[in-house]
């Protein structure tokens, strides 16, 4: 069980709670890895990774080649945004 399914704040509803596809077979749930790896950012780039981590993990099992579309376009604006912030000299 996640951490958020223990915190007993949602909905009983599965499809909203914890749907298959955010959970992988060993019962790792997405949210959980979005939250580990978005730890140290903010904004834009918080979203961004976490969103494509999202996409990455749940295309098998839901909408193919457009989740991984979609993943494509988050990394990229993420890029776009590092690269962006780089040529204004910002960390």
């Amino acid at each position: 069980m996640s951490e958020h399914e223990k915190n007993g704040d949602f909905t009983e509803d599965k499809m909203v709670k914890a749907p298959n596809h955010y959970q992988s077979e060993k019962g790792i749930e997405v949210i959980d890895v979005i939250e580990a790896f978005t730890e140290n950012l903010v904004g834009i780039e918080a979203t961004d990774t976490g969103n494509a981590i999202k996409y990455i993990c749940r295309w098998n099992q839901k909408n193919g080649i457009q989740d991984l579309e979609k993943a494509k376009w988050y990394i990229n604006h993420l890029i776009n945004h590092l690269k962006e912030k780089e040529s204004k000299g910002v960390k």
